[in-house]
């Protein structure tokens, strides 16, 4: 096939190809009576059967009283007539699936494309002029951060970027819970062992255990016994309206210690917050406003308590000012998302990432708060996360045998850092890749599944670097950076952005140029650069529904396609060739690779090593 015309198309794969490609569609089967806005354009299993396939005869066949394939035959037909330039074949397949063949010269282009603007590829302008905060990690002071706090942290920090990678201004927030009972638990032990309490010196994770212990016991205390409760239900009191200076000290030494902690990790975790809204700053503003909306009869009093009846609206009741007339959990959820709205009153949408155990929980504070504000209940959105499960079931900081997030990070580390003995890494290329690739065996196990599921994480096949783990995704763009390397020692430059188009004398640009000045194919039907090529341009489209989908998933499953895509071209045929004229756009192919895999990874909060 002679490709002198590439560069004289005007359109490019997934810069409004899809929409030209929809609208003549729509008009087609318009003039047979078939509603348009039913028309949707998917990608077909196999690659063989075409870039994009529509199944809109067989929606309408019923309608019109006609079969599926002779219908399907017709749309082809009229779309033959007014075909875009840009479509190599259209064709129906099966009962009545119409299957779109893109020209070559089209993933060709855009791959040259890539190549040279690599880091902006898969950008989108879908939520540019938006604001949008995140809620997400909210960690607890004076307890362990464990593995549910890291799925959270998973979870919103790669919403948080799928949105920002859309445009958007994103304000990841975090709400750590610095006052409550579990405060009063872990402070009323720790007055108990403060000859044992460590010092401001002593390794932060040694002094953030210690309060992990302390927690435990005060729980258990206070479960047993029934005046140990009524101590600990007197200090919470205390501590909250902060009349004890000796207990004062003991609550702020600890608080900092969290947050000191929380910190740390989330460095590791390659995590930054824009703004930290404490649970101790929204007690007094939560229950100002319940109280207010009490005399509004939006709450009522119930035994000392007041509670808003959430039975009336099909759902259940829940404490918002407890019996001691302090605020619960509740009213201090009312009062950050008012704080929130008040804070950034440009924000279209507040979503917040929890746990599922909380689904319930939030339907009636969202219930209760579009009585008091409708605008801030209605742009708040809870996404509700499944739970990380060993053979051992639920962990439970209740009991004590809590997997925290640096227990599970340093054994996954220890595990990397035998799997890479012998080779040739200095202790510390030893250190970075063990901490990055034992962050994105975590990440990715968590993100490769829907969000409302559980995750059972399996350590031995999330360090594996083949197959379905993020250390695989991590080594195929370590190839590729290996690969380009090798090209650059042996000068092979990749394919020029703006070729010569072919004429008498050969031209001077690189391989794909001079196979088209050929009149050869860059590749065959269903070769392994082909199918990496369609793949990678994909990518923009995988990039925005994940995003409306609010589904990391699909970024997830999509990397692990391309990395397989990748690696069977890399087996297929040698990419640095001096002697082959293909070479420069493999080369290039490369480099698109790698840019894809990068920003995909980026988006799941994972990063690329130098080398494995």
């Amino acid at each position: 096939m002679w490709l002198g015309h590439l560069f004289c198309l005007t359109f490019c794969y997934n810069d409004g190809m899809k929409e030209d490609l929809l609208k003549v569609l729509e008009e087609v089967v318009s003039r047979l009576g078939i509603n348009a806005d039913s028309i949707k354009l998917d990608y077909p299993d196999n690659l063989e059967h075409g870039d994009y396939s529509t199944n809109i005869a067989m929606l309408s066949a019923k309608n019109l009283k006609i079969n599926p394939r002779e219908l399907a035959e017709k749309i082809v037909a009229g779309f033959k007539n007014t075909m875009p330039d840009f479509i190599e074949s259209v064709s129906v397949a099966g009962q009545g699936f119409i299957n779109f063949k893109l020209k070559n010269e089209v993933f060709i282009k855009k791959v040259i494309e890539i190549s040279n603007n690599g880091e902006e590829y898969g950008r989108s302008n879908i939520d540019i002029g938006k604001t949008i905060l995140i809620e997400h990690t909210d960690p607890n002071t004076f307890k362990a951060f464990h593995i549910g706090h890291l799925m959270t942290n998973a979870i919103g920090e790669s919403l948080s970027r799928l949105i920002d990678y859309c445009g958007a201004k994103t304000i990841r927030i975090c709400y750590p819970s610095d006052i409550g009972l579990h405060i009063a638990k872990s402070v009323w032990a720790i007055q108990k062992h403060l000859n044992e309490m460590p010092t401001d010196n002593a390794p932060i994770i040694e002094r953030t255990t210690f309060l992990g212990k302390m927690y435990v016991e005060g729980t258990n205390a206070y479960d047993a016994d029934t005046a140990v409760k009524n101590d600990i239900d007197a200090l919470n009191q205390v501590i909250y309206e902060k009349n004890s200076q000796e207990i004062n000290v003991l609550y702020e030494k600890g608080r900092k210690w969290s947050l000191d902690h929380f910190e740390l990790l989330y460095k590791i975790l390659d995590t930054k917050f824009d703004e930290y809204i404490f649970e101790s700053a929204m007690a007094p503003i939560g229950l100002e406003i319940v109280r207010a909306y009490l005399a509004k009869e939006v709450f009522e009093k119930s035994e000392g308590a007041v509670v808003f009846r959430g039975e009336r609206y099909g759902l259940h009741t829940r404490v918002f000012i407890n019996s001691h007339g302090l605020p619960t959990y509740e009213a201090k959820e009312i009062g950050l998302n008012m704080t929130k709205f008040k804070k950034y009153p440009d924000t279209i949408q507040s979503i917040i990432v929890t746990a599922n155990e909380q689904n319930e929980y939030f339907k009636v504070v969202l219930k209760a708060l579009s009585m008091i504000d409708n605008n801030a209940a209605s742009k708040t959105m809870h996404i509700g996360h499944g739970m990380m499960r060993f053979a051992s079931g639920k962990m439970s900081s209740r009991k004590g045998n809590v997997v925290t997030a640096e227990t599970l990070l340093a054994e996954m580390k220890e595990m990397v850092a035998l799997k890479i003995v012998g080779r040739d890494f200095s202790k510390e290329e030893v250190e970075e890749i063990s901490n990055l690739v034992a962050v994105a065996a975590i990440k990715y196990s968590i993100l490769r599944s829907s969000i409302g599921g559980d995750v059972v994480f399996d350590s031995s096949k999330s360090i594996s670097f083949e197959g379905d783990s993020g250390p695989y995704l991590q080594y195929s763009a370590v190839r590729a950076n290996s690969i380009l390397e090798k090209a650059r020692q042996e000068r092979i430059s990749s394919a020029a952005p703006e070729p010569t188009l072919p004429g008498n004398d050969p031209p001077t640009g690189g391989g794909a140029e001079r196979l088209m000045a050929r009149g050869g194919n860059v590749s065959a039907t269903g070769a392994a650069d082909e199918i990496l090529a369609k793949l990678i341009i994909r990518f923009p489209e995988i990039i925005e529904h994940a995003r409306n989908e609010y589904a990391p998933q699909y970024v997830a499953n999509y990397l692990i396609n391309l990395a397989g895509a990748f690696n069977g071209f890399y087996a297929s045929q040698t990419i640095v060739d001096k002697n082959d004229t293909r070479s420069p756009y493999y080369v290039t192919l490369t480099k698109a690779f790698l840019a894809t895999m990068t920003n995909g990874l980026w988006v799941l909060g994972i990063k690329v090593p130098k080398k494995m």
